[in-house]
């Protein structure tokens, strides 16, 4: 069982290490089109809107639809005052929608764009100023779809704490996997596809056997499709969002997305399945040590190697948490996992 462990973290390890070998920067100059589904974001929208209109992109080479979603604020308003004064940006009303939530909304919105490629993000992001020229070059590169580096921005509360570490452990994983062939996530805040492969998998059509995961289930359809699927890593290419500030917040929205994983491949269930197994039998091993004192080694280990892991990529991600805290927050992570599978049993489907 260490063993195995050993060699999976092993092979993360050289995975992640290729992966974030210095790439020298590029220009591109391909048409892009943003779209952005907001609901009941009239607090963040402009933040979102002023880190678009100040992208290292030329204005001329992309253009931002914003989507309201049915919000019950001021999202709309303060879009569309905003948007009209930008000659790129629009703002609309998710009217006669095909899809159901957050799905519908994208659906309008990417169908009304202009430009042969696609870029996702939430309405309550904040992209870094190199971020649509970075996925421009990842398109470049002839990759269909691509995802990207979306950290959590500090805050002093624990929620916030725990949020970014388990960001932070599940992203190592989802880049480390994804760059030895096995891509089964990504995340919407900074998503991305061409136009033709979109289409190629009938958009959103395939992936309504659950309200959430217009990231996860989209490139689950890319991998079927056998598309080529690649990852945006650059410097200030990062899209920053805050966390939950309420504990009960945090627990819904990873309730969401491991319900998510449910409709996953079941080459990637079983992949995940295998390593979260590994994981946790290393974790509670430690339970056996008034058998045998052999017990306590797969515990110390696993929590030996996470750290020397999390620690020398958590820079590549976005993160500075104090390494004092990883065991006790990696231990945390696991019990959690256990958890969020629990309460994503019976997740209520709906947008909020």
């Amino acid at each position: 069982m260490t063993l195995f462990l050993l060699i999976f973290n092993l092979l993360i390890y050289s995975a992640l290490n290729k992966l974030f070998k210095f790439n020298p920067k590029r220009n591109s100059s391909i048409k892009i089109s943003i779209v952005v589904a907001a609901k009941n974001e009239a607090n963040n929208i402009e933040f979102l809107i002023n880190a678009l209109v100040n992208q290292s992109y030329s204005i001329d080479n992309f253009e931002v639809i914003i989507v309201d979603d049915n919000s019950k604020d001021a999202t709309f308003i303060n879009a569309k005052s905003i948007c009209s004064e930008l000659k790129n940006f629009q703002a609309i009303k998710a009217e006669n929608k095909i899809f159901k939530a957050k799905k519908g909304a994208l659906d309008l919105g990417i169908k009304l764009a202009k430009n042969p490629y696609i870029l996702i993000t939430d309405a309550d992001c904040e992209p870094e100023k190199e971020w649509i020229n970075s996925f421009a070059c990842g398109f470049e590169n002839k990759n269909d779809f691509l995802f990207g580096i979306a950290p959590y921005v500090k805050a002093n509360s624990v929620t916030n704490l725990i949020s970014r570490f388990e960001n932070l452990r599940a992203n190592i994983i989802v880049f480390a996997f994804s760059k030895l062939g096995f891509s089964y996530s990504a995340s919407a805040r900074s998503f991305g596809f061409s136009k033709t492969a979109f289409n190629k998998i009938e958009g959103y059509k395939n992936t309504t056997s659950t309200l959430s995961g217009d990231d996860d289930l989209l490139l689950q359809e890319a991998i079927k499709f056998k598309l080529k699927i690649g990852m945006v890593t650059d410097n200030n290419s990062f899209v920053f969002s805050k966390t939950k500030n309420i504990f009960s917040d945090f627990v819904k929205q990873k309730a969401r997305h491991t319900s998510t994983s449910f409709h996953y491949s079941f080459k990637s269930k079983l992949l995940l399945a295998i390593w979260h197994l590994l994981n946790l039998v290393s974790l509670f091993s430690i339970s056996l040590f008034p058998f045998s004192n052999l017990f306590i080694m797969p515990f110390f280990i696993k929590l030996i190697i996470d750290t020397f892991v999390l620690n020398n990529f958590q820079n590549n991600f976005g993160y500075k948490i104090n390494p004092i805290l990883f065991m006790l927050l990696q231990l945390n992570y696991e019990l959690n996992l256990i958890y969020f599978f629990l309460k994503g049993l019976n997740f209520s489907k709906r947008w909020d």
